[in-house]
């Protein structure tokens, strides 16, 4: 079996050392760029299963490096390593096409069990169940797009798992600690709010013309409840 080939964006030696030790390590193909230029000259030229990047970098930094890679249509994923614990910055990486991220200083053991979860799930092959429906939302996993009364939903990667899971079990009551270990494949203890902050996505985007089918399941998880005919 080929090995997945990771990029490590990150302007810290250290940070580039250790990360390239604990993938090789790991059975994992490593290439490491030292800015977000760097990374794009690289990705412009090689293909990658993953990248990991920092966002406080010089020249350009993990944001605009995101914004760069998604506005070329390019869907690799990717991991951002941040040391900001303000939730707005974590949430504007998300929001911009980051697949999960990891804050400053982090463990190694999570870092590498993140990196696992999102390979595992982006490797997959396409589901059997091709085309789901939920009231005005239509899912076609053939052609990976999702209407809403037959207009186009653009959705990111992790938006479109996060809502294929929910809608292949309309009616049912989700947990969250079910959907961090399905879609971000988190199988430990944690406070993270990526479920929540994901949740909030679909639902400004998928909430209209009366249709308010995602709901909150306090203290448990969620629900996609089709509306009443």
């Amino acid at each position: 079996m080929k090995k997945a080939h990771i990029l490590v964006v990150d302007d810290e030696a250290g940070i580039r050392d250790l990360l390239t030790d604990a993938l090789s390590m790991g059975d994992y193909d490593v290439t490491t760029a030292e800015d977000g230029q760097k990374a794009i000259n690289l990705l412009r030229t090689q293909k990658f299963d993953l990248i990991i990047a920092d966002i406080n970098m010089p020249i350009l930094d993990g944001y605009s490096m995101l914004e760069r890679i998604r506005g070329a249509d390019d869907q690799t994923p990717v991991l951002i390593l941040t040391a900001r614990n303000d939730r707005k910055d974590v949430a504007t990486g998300l929001r911009i096409g980051a697949d999960d991220y990891v804050l400053k200083p982090f463990g190694l053991e999570e870092l590498m069990l993140r990196v696992a979860a999102i390979l595992r799930r982006t490797s997959k092959g396409a589901t059997e169940i091709e085309h789901l429906t939920c009231g005005p939302i239509v899912l076609n996993d053939q052609f990976h797009n999702v209407t809403f009364n037959e207009e186009n939903i653009d959705l990111s990667p992790t938006e479109y798992r996060l809502l294929q899971y929910l809608m292949e079990r309309v009616g049912k009551v989700v947990r969250k600690e079910t959907l961090l270990s399905a879609i971000w494949g988190i199988e430990f203890e944690t406070n993270t709010s990526v479920v929540d902050t994901y949740i909030s996505y679909l639902r400004k985007k998928l909430h209209r013309d009366g249709f308010e089918g995602i709901k909150t399941i306090r203290g448990v998880g969620f629900q996609l409840l089709a509306p009443r005919e």
